[in-house]
């Protein structure tokens, strides 16, 4: 079940994040995926009071997808630093359980 879902160990390897789950579950997700799913607002917009919003445009360089660092976010989440600067995203576990 997703609600009880929670890492064990994360770790970059190579171009992936090594994940494994308290279910016995891993993950290797692609950086560059990982990159394309941040969920924060500058990446994917955010909506006005009606719902309405326009996604921005992403300008990508070959550093965007480059893991500098991660940090944990309560039970929830981590929080991945890439070496353009790019730090706003929250993936959460369920997120990250989601990522083929």
């Amino acid at each position: 079940m997703i609600e009880s879902l929670k890492l064990v160990a994360v770790a970059p390897f190579g171009n992936e994040l090594a994940i494994s789950w308290n279910d016995g579950g891993e993950q290797f997700l692609p950086l560059e995926k990982l990159r394309r799913a941040c969920p924060c607002a500058v990446c994917c917009g955010e909506p006005d009071v009606m719902g309405r919003g326009d996604t921005p445009s992403r300008n990508y360089k070959p550093n965007s997808f480059e893991l500098r660092s991660y940090d944990f976010i309560g039970g929830y989440g981590l929080t991945l630093r890439w070496a353009d600067g790019h730090a706003t995203g929250i993936y959460s576990y369920k997120l990250l359980r989601s990522l083929k």
